[in-house]
């Protein structure tokens, strides 16, 4: 009686066991007949336990099996001479038609006497996992999709040399450093070089320099072991690791103290590196990418960073232009900045006043193209028409004072005026005139023909941008 009473206690227990699993569960007689059916399998194929008991496993029409056509009779598919189906990754037929992604797992059970009493079959559902992999994907595209090079804004001669070098870059595998001061792009710059070179199926791992404590720097990049210092409660691995394969961007590297200094040469130099409190030396297959907005060459002369390095990272240096020097490709970023600022906001913002593109183009933009974005984005907050007005920007491009060039320095030469134009007052005038030439040059008391020689000499675009 006992011995009765502790079995059903133990199918009991069993059957509670089964039934909480998150994973389907069912079972087959030696027939190829479903026995039992757990509760996630009815989550999963939509057919109760009622339903499924008796019938044979083509309930679940598991007819996608890495392309193949699933047998749905045990004696077919061999499970029983096999003794197992391994793990596979297919899709089973839900009650309502829909297709579910699920891997499956099938084993055989005997008795004490090797005789078969029935068959195991475990279903996971993978459609949360299928789509975290999509998104994942997504993301990865979109990500590669941000650092295409027609993303990098710009038809000015300066922008065509960096443009040039990028794919010269991207061709090779040599270490780059770009300069540029902040907000000009560079990062943007380092990821059109990993995402147009042939690491671009490996990772791009950014590293700030000037955003680290410098009691974390070295752990940072190298990683450290357990217990390599006090709080060291887990091995991690460094940004070196993390970029196997792919391409490491170190960005405002002019910040890493000497230290540092000293031990990232020693990585460049030999391929390999040490994580903290290890002795043993790891390889690394990586492209090393740095940027800064610092002049690393006097600080070579100062003593401030190491000779040796400079050299190191100077391989094939890019230098991004500020965008004073670049004017007249505000109008073009100015025209990108408002398409994606309607796509974000839902507005149908056309076009800035002229005079407002007089007041960017008069603007020394200290913050660079970042400047230019926050500043057609805070447009975005006040303007309420189709057109950026002045009274939309940010206060300090609206005072005529400080921040605008003075009258004598960006003013146009009047009519008949012996004044040298420059290339600078050229563009204003074009902005001002709805970019014809034709009133430009009347204004300027010149030719049509003049005025055509001058866009030409300066590689003005002779359609507005």
């Amino acid at each position: 009686m006992l011995s009765i009473k502790s079995e059903l206690w133990d199918n009991r227990l069993i059957s509670r066991i089964i039934n909480s699993m998150a994973d389907g569960v069912f079972t087959m007689d030696n027939n190829g007949r479903i026995a039992s059916w757990n509760g996630s399998m009815e989550k999963i194929s939509g057919y109760t336990a009622e339903e499924a008991v008796g019938q044979t496993c083509a309930l679940l029409n598991c007819s996608r099996c890495f392309g193949k056509t699933c047998p749905a009779d045990i004696n077919r598919c061999k499970i029983l001479e096999k003794g197992s189906s391994g793990a596979k990754e297919c899709r089973l037929q839900h009650k309502d038609g829909h297709d579910v992604p699920v891997i499956k797992h099938a084993s055989v059970v005997r008795d004490d006497n090797g005789k078969v009493i029935g068959i195991v079959e475990t279903i996971t559902d993978v459609t949360e996992l299928n789509r975290a992999r999509k998104k994942a994907e997504e993301a990865s595209l979109k990500l590669g999709e941000i650092h295409r090079l027609d993303n990098i804004i710009g038809k000015s001669r300066a922008m065509t040399d960096v443009f040039t070098a990028v794919r010269l870059a991207a061709a090779s595998d040599a270490t780059v450093i770009i300069q540029g001061e902040s907000g000009t792009g560079k990062e943007l710059i380092a990821g059109a070089i990993h995402y147009n070179s042939e690491r671009k199926e490996n990772p791009l791992v950014t590293v700030n320099c000037s955003a680290l404590p410098e009691s974390l720097v070295e752990s940072e990049l190298f990683g450290h072991i357990k217990g390599a210092y006090t709080g060291a409660i887990r091995a991690r691995t460094g940004r070196f690791e993390e970029a196997a394969d792919g391409t490491l961007f170190l960005d405002e590297i002019g910040e890493l103290s000497p230290f540092i200094q000293v031990k990232l040469l020693r990585a460049i130099q030999e391929r390999e590196i040490e994580r903290i409190g290890e002795s043993k030396t790891r390889k690394i297959n990586i492209r090393i990418i740095t940027a800064t907005h610092k002049d690393l060459q006097s600080m070579v002369a100062e003593g401030t960073f190491r000779e040796d390095l400079y050299y190191r990272l100077n391989v094939f240096p890019i230098r991004v232009p500020p965008l004073r020097e670049r004017k007249e490709d505000i109008s073009l970023l100015t025209s990108h900045f408002i398409l994606l600022f309607n796509a974000h906001t839902g507005k149908r913002i056309v076009d800035t006043s002229r005079e407002v593109m007089r007041i960017f183009m008069d603007h020394r933009w200290p913050g660079n193209v970042r400047e230019l974005e926050n500043a057609v984005e805070h447009a975005f907050v006040l303007c309420n028409g189709d057109r950026i007005e002045r009274e939309d920007l940010p206060e300090h491009l609206r005072r005529p004072v400080g921040n605008i060039q003075t009258h004598s320095t960006a003013s146009t030469p009047k009519a008949g005026s012996r004044e040298k134009l420059s290339k600078e007052q050229l563009i204003i005038l074009l902005e001002d005139c709805g970019w014809s030439k034709a009133e430009a040059a009347r204004r300027l008391g010149v030719s049509h023909t003049s005025i055509w020689k001058y866009m030409k000499k300066w590689e003005i675009p002779l359609q507005r941008p």
